[in-house]
């Protein structure tokens, strides 16, 4: 029983953890203005965690993952819609690995 208590204290961590950097970012942005070249930078993150997630799988995994990536990376070049594009990767990734 104690186990799953420490399970339940972990998660529960995690979960204030996890919030209180959420709000402490909305917190900090209410009390000061970021520069131009701060936003610029803020702009390009969501990339670059992205970028972070799949370059990994994409060397670390098998040739058939970069099919997936073209098919990405071509949706969004037509389209300019991420979850359009990511959708369209991920649909040809499961038809490239099951057929």
């Amino acid at each position: 029983m104690s186990d799953s208590i420490s399970i339940y204290a972990a998660i529960a961590a995690m979960a204030l953890v996890t919030l209180a950097c959420r709000c402490g970012g909305y917190f900090l942005f209410s009390r000061i203005t970021p520069s131009p070249t701060l936003r610029r930078a803020l702009a390009y993150l969501p990339g670059c965690i992205f970028t972070a997630y799949v370059v990994p799988a994409l060397v670390n995994g098998p040739p058939q993952n970069w099919g997936g990536a073209a098919v990405t990376m071509a949706m969004m070049a037509k389209t300019r819609n991420l979850g359009l594009s990511i959708a369209a990767g991920v649909g040809s990734l499961f038809i490239i690995h099951f057929i």
